[in-house]
């Protein structure tokens, strides 16, 4: 409804210049010009409206194994240059050698502080790597997707990786790897559930989600990107403008 607010309040005043126009003592040529270009000036404030309040969706970024809070200092950055204010934008830190669960219950209350800080309704939530675990239990387990308007995943490991193999004594590994209970739960069913947006990017040459199509989720707008490196997603400028975009529709 707040959307449309300012659409309505500038078209009552489009329609009282066109009607003063109309009704003067002494129209000239230039009067219906001059009506069309208020119109279209109108029509362009009320676009700018509306673009200022998709921007100001808080988001909350969410980093993968062994990852903290500096791994988003590029993405904010670029969000930033795409319209959000600084005070919009939060990173979630948590225990990568303890237990996702945990962490998908600390993302809740993350994400109650943030809207109650912002008084938002609704936060994004951009992930990677193993983010994207948390995240997805978070949304789908806890009921999560009734606080998030959209869910952008960037090389998440959302149906396991076999490079997990390596770190099997910490009890997130053991749920990241293929066939664990953790991803069997999490991908049960709609994978995409409530009305949450979802979208993810994946790449052949991630090198650490293996299988790399491990990312896309049933539902989701999945999008593959020609040769990206695990962690270079991180600094890639043009798939962060790309997700800037999705959180903004």
């Amino acid at each position: 409804m707040r959307r449309h607010a300012p659409r309505r309040i500038l078209g009552v005043l489009a329609t009282a210049t066109l009607a003063f126009t109309l009704f003067s003592a002494a129209p000239t040529a230039g009067a219906t010009p001059t009506a069309a270009a208020s119109a279209a000036s109108t029509t362009r404030s009320a676009d700018a409206a509306a673009q200022a309040l998709s921007t100001s969706t808080p988001v909350v970024f969410v980093h993968g194994y062994t990852g903290n809070a500096s791994n988003w200092t590029t993405a904010m950055s670029v969000f930033r240059l795409n319209g959000w204010s600084s005070s919009n934008l939060f990173a979630y830190e948590y225990n990568s050698y303890g237990n996702n669960i945990t962490n998908a219950q600390g993302l809740a209350t993350f994400v109650n502080t943030v809207k109650a800080r912002t008084g938002a309704s609704k936060v994004a939530i951009v992930n990677h790597s193993m983010g994207g675990l948390v995240s997805q239990y978070y949304l789908k387990v806890l009921g999560g997707n009734t606080s998030v308007s959209h869910l952008a995943s960037i090389a998440g490991a959302n149906h396991g990786t076999t490079y997990a193999g390596a770190c099997l004594i910490y009890t997130t590994c053991q749920q990241m790897y293929p066939g664990s209970s953790f991803i069997a739960q999490i991908t049960a069913g709609d994978e995409t559930p409530g009305t949450t947006r979802y979208a993810t990017w994946y790449s052949a040459c991630d090198g650490i989600i293996i299988p790399y199509t491990s990312t896309r989720l049933d539902g989701a707008t999945n999008n593959n990107v020609a040769c990206q490196t695990h962690i270079g997603y991180l600094t890639d400028t043009v798939v962060l403008g790309q997700i800037a975009d999705f959180v903004a529709s």
